[in-house]
């Protein structure tokens, strides 16, 4: 029988996409603990450190550790 899995796209797969996530992830997490413990200011940084993330997920990407950049390389899952 022939494989009928459709082969990767790489989408996300890439350092530029997990650094931001990341990033972006610690601001959610943050911003949450802050809105919690009613701390608006905090609240307000772990906003800033999001749009961070983004700022620093389009810069890598833009430098060429995205998915169709020349610095990436997919690595093979399971062959």
């Amino acid at each position: 029988m022939s494989n009928t899995e459709p082969a990767e796209l790489g989408e996300g797969h890439s350092p530029a996409a997990w650094t931001a996530v990341v990033i972006m992830l610690i601001g959610f997490a943050a911003g949450t603990l802050f809105f919690w413990f009613d701390q608006p200011i905090g609240v307000w940084i772990s906003a800033a450190v999001i749009v961070v993330g983004l700022i620093v997920g389009a810069v890598m990407a833009k430098a060429g550790y995205g998915v169709n950049g020349p610095k990436f390389v997919p690595k093979h899952h399971g062959e």
